[in-house]
Formats: structure tokens, C-alpha cells, sequence
């Protein structure tokens, strides 16, 4: 499959990359830094920033499917380049898009009109990547894309085990973690599986 990616030298999206390149997927990869992503025969690197819609155009020119593994890192990187893929995506005629999100933007076990973040569930006093995912939940869930949100708890560096638990909507009872390699073994099976389509998945151990 002819795959975008975006985020493709973070945490989670490296591995996701990898996995796709091993998977025999052709991926076409958007990075301000082309040097940080591996050589291989079927990546294509795009040089640019994901808050150009130019740049995120021509990272799905031809594409399937649409993965976001975009941080957030204290800027509006996420939402500015949500609303761009959509309509990318809506000029290539493309409906499948997989995010990575985070647990704050799952229903609040405690105030379930509510998310976590809103509700303060987590520990977290601040809210400025929630409030980033949130902005791309938004987007999405007002286009007509097949889209799942992957939505990790805490995220520490770690293998693949394949082992792990999924809830749709809601963060697993008393899920506390769950690690870097998992995350991305979920979203590359969920990206080809489409079980969760229009839908947040909460992911954790």
C-alpha cells in the first residue's frame, strides 16, 4: 500500500515506519529534517513543515492512506496540519487516516460527558497537548474520513510484546502505561484492520 506519514522521526512514528518499510509498504514521509529518517528503496522524503498545507499536499499525492504520528511539543504544529490532510485528502479522494493521539482525549471515567483532560483524570496539570489532540478530534469527527485515533496512556520507551489492552472510546480499567513499540504495533495492525473507524481507541497495559 502507498502509505503518508507524517511524524515519521518522533517516538512512536519512527517505529511505525519501520514497521511499514519491513511491511513492504511504499511510504512517502514529510520531515523538516530529512537526515533523521532511514535510507530506504521504498521511502520517499519530503523536505517541509507540517503547518503548510503545500507541503502536506505533496506528501499525499498518490497515497491509499494517511498516518500522524505529529507531536505536539508545545506548538500548534498538530492542529494547523490536521485541517490540511483532510482537505488533501479530500482532493486525492482518499478516506483512511490513522492518528496518534493521547489518553486525555478519552471519555473521563469520572465525568463521562467529559474528557479525561477536562476532567482531570490524569495527573497532568497542564493541558496544551490535550487541548492539541483535541482540536484534531475535532476536525476529524466533522469530516466524513475513516479515521481512528490511537490514544496511548503514558508512553515510555519499550519493546513490542503484543500484548496489551484496547477499549474503544475509554482508557482501559486502570491502564497505567503502555510502551513506545506496542503503540505503534496497534496502529500499524488498526491502520490495514479498520475495527475502530470513527473512533478513539484507548490503548494501555
Amino acid at each position: 500500500m502507498r502509505i503518508s506519514l507524517f511524524g515519521g522521526t518522533g517516538r512512536v512514528g519512527s517505529i511505525l515506519l519501520q514497521q511499514l518499510l519491513e511491511g513492504g509498504h511504499r511510504v512517502t514521509a514529510l520531515a523538516r529534517n530529512p537526515e533523521k529518517l532511514p535510507v530506504h528503496p521504498n521511502l520517499t522524503v519530503i523536505q517541509g513543515d507540517a503547518k503548510e498545507g503545500a507541503a502536506i499536499a505533496a506528501t499525499i499525492l498518490g497515497s491509499e492512506a494517511v498516518v500522524s504520528a505529529l507531536g505536539t511539543d508545545k506548538t500548534t504544529t498538530l492542529s494547523e496540519a490536521i485541517p490540511h490532510m483532510i482537505e488533501a485528502m479530500k482532493d486525492e479522494c482518499i478516506k483512511r487516516i490513522l492518528t496518534i493521539g493521547t489518553a486525555g482525549i478519552l471519555q473521563s471515567r469520572n465525568e463521562p460527558e467529559h474528557l479525561r483532560y477536562e476532567a482531570g483524570d490524569s495527573n497532568r496539570k497542564l493541558t496544551t497537548a490535550a487541548e492539541e489532540h483535541h482540536a484534531a478530534f475535532r476536525a476529524l469527527s466533522a469530516s466524513n474520513l475513516d479515521w481512528t485515533i490511537v490514544c496511548p496512556t503514558y508512553l515510555p520507551d519499550g519493546e513490542i510484546t503484543g500484548i496489551y489492552r484496547t477499549e474503544e472510546n475509554w482508557l482501559p480499567v486502570d491502564g497505567k502505561q503502555i510502551s513506545t513499540g506496542d503503540t505503534a504495533h496497534f496502529a500499524e495492525h488498526e491502520l490495514f484492520a479498520c475495527n475502530h473507524l470513527q473512533a478513539r481507541v484507548g490503548l494501555s497495559y
